[in-house]
């Protein structure tokens, strides 16, 4: 691929998932499964293990004061849990609680839903090519360092939602 096809690919990647996930956030805020978009997004990354409040804030190219904010709305909810761990208490660690985990699954299911019925329409050849395509992208991006695929998103005026 040419640097200027790869620029061009880059730019219908950039306009093309904000405009997905517009619409599932959407779709959910309309279910009322989706009191704040960025608490998904959280859970997500919470639920493959906890996190401290450092870690999350530089994830997700946020100060700490905002991670601080985003985790008490979401330890209200239950959703999440703080803890120190017994040999550092300066640390403080982030993890999800059942309720959490129910949340997140919720959501995932209705956002399933909504993605099934859009997709539902498309004809054999269309969904070979979008598979086909979203296999390249996931083999791209899971290749991908985690430091790597945050370059650029330091600050939070860089930093896109792509849930809202």
């Amino acid at each position: 691929m040419t640097r200027d096809q790869a620029r061009e690919s880059a730019r219908e990647i950039l306009e093309i998932i904000p405009l997905v996930m517009r619409t599932v956030a959407a779709q959910l805020r309309a279910a009322g499964e989706l009191p704040a978009p960025a608490h998904f997004g959280l859970l997500s990354v919470l639920s493959v293990r906890p996190r401290m409040l450092t870690e999350l804030a530089s994830v997700q190219g946020v100060s700490l004061a905002t991670m601080s904010s985003s985790i008490s709305a979401m330890v209200d909810r239950g959703w999440v849990k703080r803890s120190a761990p017994e040999d550092d208490r300066r640390v403080v660690m982030i993890e999800v609680t059942a309720t959490g985990r129910a949340a997140l699954e919720r959501v995932s299911r209705a956002a399933e839903a909504h993605l099934v019925e859009m997709l539902a329409p498309l004809d054999l050849p269309a969904r070979r090519r979008l598979l086909g395509g979203l296999g390249v992208l996931r083999k791209v991006f899971a290749a991908a360092p985690a430091s790597a695929s945050r370059k650029g998103y330091r600050t939070p005026a860089k930093r896109r939602s792509y849930l809202s």
